[in-house]
């Protein structure tokens, strides 16, 4: 019996380096965060946050409003996701999602509300794709896309590794048109490794 536990306690004790590093692997998380103030009037306040691999296509969506992919129907109206009746709503992240062959049950699994009130929006990625699955080692980008109004869209990305430690990713940003009265839309915009 006592071999027996011993067995066991130095099978434990050889595991523990491996296992911590696994437990380590597995823990790690992209947070992306930035500060949202709501803006009046229409054609605005949309954004999306997502994850592309090294050939640009979509590992995950993190977040998309729900305008955007559900749209919004009045009166008689004919339900139409709002990307189809305003094409200048979140485009990068349409054309880069193929949007339009998802189901409108695959866009409910990431789409959420546009907040009614600013402050600050987090979301966090696990290094999982869509379907749950971890992703393998390699190169990846975030980008966080919005329509600040109408044709003026900010598209901020970030290239990073599975591989890189703990810290700040640096974002570039590029804008389609600029928006003056809207630019305070979304700012403070940061990706951190955890």
């Amino acid at each position: 019996m006592k071999n027996y536990f011993f067995a066991v306690l130095t099978a434990m004790l050889l595991m523990t380096p491996a296992m911590a590093q696994a437990q380590n692997k597995q823990g790690k998380t992209l947070e992306v965060s930035f500060d949202y103030q709501k803006q009046a009037g229409p054609g605005s306040n949309q954004y999306a946050v997502w994850i592309e691999n090294e050939k640009g296509d979509v590992v995950k969506t993190l977040f998309v409003t729900s305008y955007t992919t559900k749209g919004r129907v009045r009166g008689n109206e004919q339900p139409m996701r709002g990307y189809v009746k305003r094409p200048n709503c979140v485009p990068t992240w349409v054309k880069a999602s193929k949007a339009s062959e998802k189901s409108d049950q695959e866009l409910d699994a990431f789409t959420g509300a546009t907040p009614q009130a600013g402050g600050k929006q987090t979301f966090s990625w696990d290094f999982t794709d869509q379907q749950g699955k971890k992703v393998k080692d390699g190169k990846y980008c975030v980008k966080v896309e919005a329509t600040l109004y109408q044709a003026s869209n900010i598209l901020y990305t970030g290239t990073f590794s599975t591989k890189d430690k703990a810290g700040n990713i640096t974002l570039t940003s590029s804008l389609t048109e600029p928006a003056e009265n809207h630019k305070n839309m979304i700012t403070a915009v940061q990706a951190v490794l955890k």
